[in-house]
């Protein structure tokens, strides 16, 4: 197999086979193929679209350029909660206690910032002694012991799609949606995880600002995870201003350990975590519905 053909087919418009979408992906892993190839690619795909199989096809082959954790030790449903980023947004830090809680197993693999939102590894970082590099052994015996383990991905979890999100900045594909759909869920297909709940964000101070754009993300993305076997919710929260009442790490942690203890949130804020913890608990399981 030739990258010279593959690209040749793309810009033409033509339809991948998952063979050649993993031909692709494990060439970004390795190195085999180089980054300009790697991104003419990436602009053939932006210009011409990939369709729902070639998105669920790349995305699967991207979980499988590395390891794969294995959950299967861990009884019950596996379900971790993505969120498309937005200003003040430290939901995860009290939604994952409180699903775990709920006696939901939730192995929540989280990200750094990106670009003015916020991350939440940033965040639990914030939190002096707070590990977030840890080994799949280690992550197993904490969703063994409390139901709840949260970390960062690891070098050997989805490798292609670091490469490849590279090189959608250097080559402006930034956008491209069923890139970005494979970039999300490759990191999720390879969490091993059966339920996912998806934020997406729209409105001035989110990643995708056009409230259309957004729900063609969301829907894009129940759509491939159905297709690889991961049972998906997207709920669409508005993120034209901060939201609760604080902005950065270290306050938005404390924002959370407060309500965790008890005390009442901001409005806005709790609407978003009661939401997001009932579809979390009802993808476990846990709950006939989500209300």
């Amino acid at each position: 197999m030739k990258m010279l053909n593959l690209l040749l087919k793309k810009r033409s418009g033509l339809e991948m086979s998952p063979a050649e979408l993993e031909f692709i992906s494990m060439g970004a892993a390795d190195g085999s193929i180089p980054d300009y190839q790697l991104s003419a690619w990436l602009m053939a795909a932006f210009l011409n679209g990939l369709t729902p199989a070639e998105t669920a096809a790349l995305t699967r082959a991207m979980a499988l350029s590395g390891k794969k954790l294995d959950l299967s030790p861990i009884k019950g449903m596996k379900v971790d909660k993505h969120s498309t980023g937005g200003v003040g947004d430290g939901v995860s830090i009290a939604l994952a206690p409180v699903a775990a809680a709920c006696g939901v197993v939730v192995p929540m693999m989280s990200g750094r910032g990106l670009g003015h939102t916020g991350g939440t590894l940033d965040k639990l970082e914030a939190m002096k002694g707070f590990k977030v590099r840890l080994e799949p052994s280690y992550i197993v015996k904490q969703l063994k012991a409390s139901g709840l383990s949260m970390f960062g991905q690891t070098a050997q979890l989805a490798p292609s799609d670091k490469k490849l999100y590279a090189l959608r900045d250097a080559s402006c594909t930034v956008e491209a949606l069923p890139l970005i759909v494979a970039s999300i869920l490759s990191k999720k297909y390879a969490e091993d995880i059966t339920g996912l709940v998806m934020d997406v964000k729209y409105g001035s101070g989110a990643f995708l600002k056009d409230f259309k754009k957004s729900r063609e993300l969301a829907v894009a993305l129940m759509k491939t995870a159905k297709l690889l076997g991961i049972r998906c919710v997207a709920v669409m929260t508005a993120m034209n201003e901060p939201l609760g009442l604080a902005v950065g790490n270290g306050i938005e942690v404390s924002q959370s350990i407060k309500i965790l203890a008890g005390e009442k949130g901001p409005e806005d804020f709790m609407r978003v975590l009661e939401v997001l913890s009932g579809w979390m608990i009802f993808l476990g399981g846990k709950a006939r519905s989500a209300e």
